[in-house]
């Protein structure tokens, strides 16, 4: 494994506690200008979100009704109610983002797509980096004040959704993760380059639970009023 990767791994629990554990809940509030632009403006409320850990699966309730909720994998997204009841479903949901542009609309399906993908990723790292079929290497380091961030660039497997298939990773002294690069490829492939801040410890993980992410510019600067997407997570529990 690469050296700063297990570090990284190391500094947010470690890799036996984490191949302990099958799966995280989290209640999360997300906002940004990424859904208003998509025609589907986020509202504030509380929502409360499942992760798998070891298999790209997550789920999101309530979706669009007090009694639905998303499933999501890389190979199909559904909505459905709490018992199970397919409201609507979308196999090979990648492909329906054929040709999208930042300002194309979403259904409610690419935005559980999105979602799912975006919060399995977040709720793995950096652990997800370890498993099968990811490469890493380590990149120049990113310069953020006094501190320089070292960083990894990623390489994802084709099995695994998410952003795009290179995303760079960057780490503080104590190796806690404190940025995230990538490009958004389902909506036009914007740059993003996402902050994340306020540590907690959860059933022997670290994570963050503020992100935002922001446009970057070609010198891979956050543009400060463009936030794309904001999360704020709570009440994180591991099991």
């Amino acid at each position: 494994m690469n050296e700063l990767l297990a570090q990284a791994i190391e500094a947010h629990g470690g890799i036996t506690r984490w191949n302990e554990l099958t799966q995280v809940q989290a209640t999360i509030v997300s906002g940004g200008d990424l859904f208003t632009l998509k025609g589907l403006p986020q509202d504030p409320a509380p929502r409360e979100m499942t992760v798998r850990l070891h298999e790209e699966h997550a789920s999101v309730k309530p979706f669009g009704a007090p009694d639905q909720k998303t499933d999501f994998t890389a190979r199909r997204v559904s909505i459905e109610k709490l018992d199970g009841h397919v409201v609507a479903e979308r196999n090979d949901p990648r492909a329906s983002f054929a040709g999208h542009v930042l300002e194309s609309p979403w259904d409610p399906l690419d935005r559980a797509y999105f979602n799912g993908y975006a919060l399995w990723t977040y709720l793995t790292t950096p652990f997800l980096l370890a498993m099968p079929g990811f490469t890493v290497t380590e990149i120049e380091p990113w310069q953020e004040g006094d501190e320089a961030w070292r960083g990894l660039r990623a390489t994802f497997p084709p099995r695994i959704a998410s952003h795009s298939t290179h995303q760079d990773f960057y780490f503080g002294p104590d190796r806690l993760l404190r940025r995230h690069d990538y490009h958004v490829d389902i909506a036009g492939g914007f740059a993003a380059a996402q902050y994340v801040h306020d540590y907690v410890e959860a059933d022997g993980i670290l994570l963050p639970t503020k992100r935002r992410a922001h446009l970057r510019d070609p010198e891979g600067h956050p543009i400060a009023d463009k936030i794309m997407v904001s999360i704020d997570l709570s009440n994180v529990h591991f099991s």
